[in-house]
């Protein structure tokens, strides 16, 4: 089936919170976000971890900390690799305060015993949020930049792993939601599929170690055009599909190849005000940033408020 003929070339990412899900499809590693924990927060199956989370907590901040880092450590009970933890994206243009709580959020891991090698801390794909992930790189702690749409991005990321010779892990959001919606692009290949192979002949031609991680699906077939890609994050809904698809699965991507697929002839660079101008002068990956970060803090800010009025209740028991 095709999921199976995939993970011969692709680590498979589960996209989700739900941990029956993760045990059903077998995944190597699992990424969460403020959305996907809001998600299985309310599920009536996962009530008991979140109330024990709460009974723990003195605080909201505490108590939201320690959510997120309950529902990793059983993720991780039944995944082999590492599981994504996401820094509130309300600290997005904050590189002090997202360090802070990328620190805060291993050593919860750390004191239940899970190493930092298997956690990926998740930061928006902002200048400060790489600049944070340098910062945490240096530390040993890996990152999972995420929200990412335009190619000055990547390359700031690179550059990133250029500086501190670490490996970083990035997620590329918005595979099908490129500019494609406003123009018309006469091609087999979607916009956003052909932005994330570019991404990663990219970086393979270029010695780059940080691993390129395809995401935000919609149908099967972008999936397997990126067959080969270092990790793909796949929703329970499309993994089911792969499941039972009977289909034979080539390679598309492939690191030996990626010197003749990249056109640029040397690797290139981005200061700070180089990187802004270029991202602001991409529209979609300008608004697309800005909507996903407003997307994850509404979600965290609607979990807060769950998770406050639990905290009023003990207090108040």
């Amino acid at each position: 089936m095709a999921l199976e003929e995939l993970k011969k070339y692709t680590i498979i990412v589960a996209d989700t919170g739900d941990f029956d899900a993760i045990k059903t499809y077998q995944p190597t590693d699992a990424t969460t976000n403020p959305s996907l924990i809001l998600a299985a927060a309310k599920m009536p199956q996962y009530k008991q971890l979140v109330d024990s989370t709460v009974s723990s907590s003195a605080t909201l901040e505490e108590a939201m900390d320690r959510l997120f880092v309950a529902f990793g450590l059983e993720i991780l009970k039944v995944v082999p690799g590492r599981v994504s933890t996401e820094v509130d994206a309300r600290l997005s243009f904050d590189k002090d305060a997202q360090v802070a709580k990328a620190r805060r959020l291993i050593k919860l891991y750390a004191d239940a015993g899970i190493a930092k090698e298997r956690v990926l801390i998740k930061l928006s794909s902002t200048w400060e949020g790489i600049q944070a992930a340098k910062l945490l790189e240096a530390e040993g702690i890996h990152c999972n930049l995420t929200l990412m749409f335009s190619m000055p991005q990547a390359i700031a990321c690179a550059e990133v792993q250029g500086h501190t010779n670490l490996a970083i892990r990035r997620s590329h959001h918005g595979l099908v939601r490129q500019k494609a919606r406003r123009q018309l692009v006469r091609s087999r290949i979607e916009p956003g599929v052909r932005f994330v192979r570019g991404v990663y002949n990219y970086y393979k031609k270029f010695g780059y170690k940080t691993e390129i991680m395809g995401a935000s699906f919609r149908n099967t077939m972008q999936i397997l055009e990126l067959a080969g890609c270092d990790l793909l994050t796949i929703s329970p809904a499309l993994l089911e599909q792969l499941r039972v698809l009977p289909a034979e699965v080539p390679r598309r991507l492939c690191s030996e190849r990626a010197s003749q697929d990249c056109p640029d002839s040397a690797a290139r660079s981005l200061n700070e005000a180089e990187f802004r101008w270029q991202l602001n002068e991409d529209e979609m990956a300008t608004d697309k940033l800005a909507e996903g970060i407003r997307r994850f803090a509404a979600d965290a800010a609607t979990l807060e408020k769950q998770i406050e009025a639990a905290l009023v209740a003990k207090s108040s028991a």
